[in-house]
């Protein structure tokens, strides 16, 4: 045989081998198992909100800086607005104005006034009966009498309304006093809420805005959560929400601890779907946190729906068409399946621990 046969007939032989495909088997395993629904979310601190205000203005000030731990009440920053600072100034003077003691001295005058009309009612009064104990004696003129009469109900009438005046004066008084007091409690209720006050007991996390900027109440001003408590907030697909229940079990991952794996429980599943994103918000809390953790940081999380011990299960990359599987004598077992998860599947009939199987081609 020459030399070019002989190099054709070693070429033939290595590309049978090269190309001739490799077969991977493998043998069902007895093991654990359990079903779990992915989902992708944030660490969040226990009560972290974003604090608004329900005014408009300039950042006047700010009392806090990011990391600062606060108290309820405490103050983080404040804006300046003209136009309320003037109402809450003209609603002092208003206030002033119309205090009962800022209008005594009207009160005083009417007072005086009807102690006079008192007096002379009571002078016309005996005037009157005096005439009139004449008249009946056969002294003095009817014209008299009827003078008499005339001049103490004139000064009945003028008495009368003397105290109906002074009774209108002191009510307008009350009135306006009660008013303007509300509208300067008001006035300051609305300065006060240029004012940002911390509604929890925590820390700030982040100040979204800086001094000199103009702000309104749509616009988040700064956040703030628990200084301890962090839990985790999950967004979980439209398909799996059914399946998750208060109380689960949770296996977290997070970039931060790579390597790790922490576990968590369902705490609460809110009831609404956002539209968007079809999908559902599930909070959860850790059982054992990691020693330090911060707002926003990302995690995967497997929620567990449900778990085995001792299943007989088989890589699913071993699975034909998602229910049969292959042997390495050729054969085509129909199987009964049960739980899965990402990696393996549960073997509930059609297979045993000795029947190897190979993996299909992909």
């Amino acid at each position: 045989m020459n030399r070019p046969v002989l190099l054709i007939f070693a070429c033939s032989i290595f590309c049978f081998a090269a190309c001739k495909p490799s077969t991977e088997t493998t043998f069902p395993k007895v093991e654990n198992i359990s079903e779990s629904v992915y989902a992708s979310g944030l660490i969040k601190a226990e009560g972290q909100y974003q604090a608004f205000v329900n005014a408009s203005g300039t950042v006047q000030e700010i009392f806090v800086k990011e990391g600062d731990t606060v108290a309820i009440g405490m103050p983080i920053l404040s804006l300046y607005n003209e136009s309320t600072r003037i109402n809450r100034e003209l609603a002092e003077v208003g206030r002033e104005y119309a205090d009962q003691r800022a209008n005594q001295s009207k009160l005083r005058d009417l007072e005086r006034a009807i102690d006079l009309a008192k007096n002379k009612l009571l002078n016309d009064s005996l005037l009157y009966a005096r005439q009139q104990s004449l008249r009946n004696q056969g002294i003095g003129s009817a014209v008299e009498l009827e003078q008499r009469k005339l001049n103490f109900e004139n000064a009945r009438t003028s008495y009368q309304n003397s105290v109906f005046r002074y009774q209108d004066l002191k009510r307008d008084i009350e009135f306006n006093e009660r008013n303007a007091s509300k509208n300067l409690a008001i006035s300051k209720a609305l300065e006060s809420e240029l004012v940002l006050k911390s509604e929890m007991n925590g820390i700030v996390y982040s100040l979204l805005k800086e001094k000199g900027e103009m702000v309104t109440p749509q616009m988040p001003l700064a956040i703030v959560g628990s200084a301890q408590g962090f839990l985790l907030e999950m967004k979980v697909d439209e398909f799996d929400i059914v399946k998750v229940r208060q109380g689960q079990e949770i296996l977290v991952t997070m970039d931060s601890y790579r390597g790790q794996v922490f576990e968590a429980t369902v705490s609460r599943i809110f009831p609404i779907m956002d539209e968007k994103s079809k999908t559902f918000t599930v909070e959860g809390i850790f059982r054992n946190p990691p020693p330090r953790l911060y707002p926003n940081l990302t995690l995967e999380a497997n929620i567990v729906i449900q778990s085995k011990a001792a299943a007989l299960t088989i890589p699913r990359a071993f699975l034909l068409k998602d229910s049969s599987v292959i042997t390495v004598g050729g054969d085509t077992l129909s199987l009964k399946l049960g739980l899965m998860d990402y990696e393996k599947v549960e073997v509930l009939e059609g297979l045993d621990e000795k029947t190897e199987i190979i993996k299909p081609a992909p």
